[in-house]
């Protein structure tokens, strides 16, 4: 069986949508680039791609770095992203696969 045609959301993502899918729409979040009620479910690769060249030119703006962020774009940073790790932790991600090669 081959990969699926559309996307399946961030909110039925594996690891709690600890993926880079996840991490682009949770970008494109912070960025108001989409509501955040946006799962993308049904998007096609297309779409993703086109929503990671516009997650790419915001945080070109910043430098890519979270402290270049103005305020209320840190802020909606911090509780975008805290928020899906409290998420991702409750539904079992631990974060070891993203680090396992640091040893």
């Amino acid at each position: 069986m081959g990969k699926p045609d559309t996307y399946i959301g961030i909110d039925k993502e594996i690891n709690g949508g600890m993926t880079t899918i996840g991490k682009i729409i949770r970008d494109a979040w912070v960025f108001k680039l989409i509501p955040e009620t946006e799962t993308c479910q049904g998007w096609n690769i297309a779409g993703i791609d086109a929503l990671l060249q516009k997650v790419n030119a915001e945080w070109d703006k910043y430098g890519c770095m979270v402290s270049n962020l103005p305020q209320e774009l840190s802020q909606r940073h911090f509780k975008i992203h805290n928020e899906a790790l409290a998420c991702a932790k409750n539904a079992g991600w631990s974060g070891e696969h993203e680090t396992d090669h640091e040893e």
